[in-house]
């Protein structure tokens, strides 16, 4: 039984660094398609290595005997994200196109909906799995806004940012680890920052339509972030916090 185990651990193992193998392939489509430079290869290259190590560990702690059909859609998205970070890394020194920074975000976004009805589907929901398709929405979300913070200003940042401020925050105050009720309010305001920023990156509308367009957005996390805070403080006033992760429902499976 321990070889059976071991061997299904090296399958899962062998799952995450095929994903790393596409992402290089990604990074050199890219390369060759845009003549992407020095500084897309190697933000790209990080987030590769980063997202490999990470996620093998993560495996490696939760046990899982199978990586499951939804986790790969995951990794697929995670795949996309490594390529729109390189862009938006490679836009600081040169100008690769829109099209193809929009194409791969729209793809990430669509997918994003598509992972949760997999797991589901085949019952292969899992904690790890709801996790990783969190941070990899969260990740985008930070990389859009930095892309879109070059147009509009670095106020758009905050978008990006909030989630991350909210698990620091979270360390120091404890009573945000706290599981938040179920909101489809919170659902649909972080389903809309992704596809806020990239309607604004995209830079089709006029600059005070894309303005517009982030302020909104921005505007309704930080009603839908005061609004869950303001709850998890009230409650910890009733009830002792509960241990869990720090989270915030960027997506859910």
């Amino acid at each position: 039984m321990a070889l059976n185990n071991t061997y299904d651990a090296r399958l899962v193992q062998q799952e995450t660094a095929v994903g790393a193998g596409v992402q290089v392939l990604l990074l050199a489509f890219l390369g060759t398609a845009i003549g992407m430079g020095p500084a897309g290869w190697v933000t790209g290259l990080v987030f590769a290595v980063a997202t490999w190590a990470v996620l093998s560990r993560a495996l490696h702690r939760s046990r899982l005997r199978s990586f499951g059909p939804a986790n790969r859609v995951t990794l697929g998205r995670a795949t996309l994200v490594g390529g729109v970070t390189a862009l938006v890394a490679d836009s600081f020194v040169s100008a690769p196109p829109v099209s193809l920074l929009v194409g791969l975000t729209a793809v990430a976004l669509i997918l994003d909906g598509v992972d949760g009805k997999v797991a589901r589907r085949t019952g292969t929901s899992t904690a790890l799995g709801a996790r990783f398709d969190m941070e990899v929405d969260a990740f985008l979300i930070l990389v859009l806004s930095v892309y879109v913070s070059m147009e509009l200003g670095p106020w758009v940042l905050l978008m990006g940012g909030m989630r991350y401020a909210f698990v620091a925050a979270a360390r120091v105050a404890p009573w945000l680890n706290a599981p938040l009720p179920p909101s489809m309010a919170r659902k649909t305001v972080a389903a809309m920052q992704g596809v806020c920023l990239l309607v604004a990156g995209a830079d089709l509308l006029p600059y005070a339509a894309n303005f517009g367009v982030a302020l909104l957005a921005l505007t309704l996390l930080l009603w839908s972030f005061g609004r869950d805070v303001l709850w998890l403080w009230r409650t910890s006033r009733v009830l002792p916090a509960a241990p869990a992760e720090p989270r915030l429902e960027l997506a859910t499976r």
